[in-house]
């Protein structure tokens, strides 16, 4: 096949809402694309990277994590959905791409890593008093670390900052005046 099936990028800050705006996507899409979600993805392995490493077990973000294993779950990410994109069938890609959506040239060459193509980006957007009451009653170990120090979790993954890549942006913030139902049926309809 040539031309790649179309790929779905939804992305987003941790406890934004990811799996939420994936969910009502891949209920949406003719034909329904393969969900290639991180955490689902690669979990266990992190964890069993971590402790291997001798590394907190909530570490989820920083230089070290970002080195040696994000580099690696979003290479695997990229060509698992290149192949999967080239038999015809299209992906949804779930995971927090904040490096990538944020910066132009980064973005343009994971979407060549991506099989090239159409590669659509959903930004889900949130703030910082959504993102601590969605971290908080989800109680998950990954996110310890995150809550732990939040001021510096909240400032790396640049709330305020509309992605540099090309997007469409889903409110998901507790301030947000429609419902994400009606916002992912509009996008939809758009394509």
């Amino acid at each position: 096949m040539s031309v790649p099936a179309p790929a779905w990028v939804v992305a987003g800050p941790p406890g934004a809402g990811k799996s939420t705006v994936a969910d009502l996507l891949l209920a949406a899409l003719e034909p329904a694309p393969a969900l290639l979600d991180k955490d689902t993805m690669y979990s266990s392995f992190v964890a069993a990277v971590l402790a291997t490493a001798g590394r907190p077990p909530g570490e989820r973000e920083g230089p070290w994590y970002d080195e040696h294993v994000k580099v690696h779950e979003y290479a695997g990410m990229a060509a698992t959905a290149r192949e999967i994109r080239a038999h015809g069938c299209p992906v949804l890609l779930s995971g927090p791409f904040t490096g990538q959506i944020h910066d132009g040239q980064r973005w343009r060459s994971w979407v060549a890593e991506l099989g090239g193509g159409t590669v659509r980006l959903v930004w889900v957007r949130s703030d910082e008093a959504t993102l601590l009451r969605r971290l908080t009653a989800r109680g998950l170990r990954r996110d310890a670390a995150k809550l732990a120090e939040f001021e510096r979790f909240r400032a790396s993954m640049r709330l305020g900052a509309e992605p540099a890549a090309p997007h469409v942006t889903v409110d998901n913030r507790l301030t947000a005046t429609v419902p994400l139902s009606e916002q992912v049926a509009a996008l939809v309809q758009a394509v």
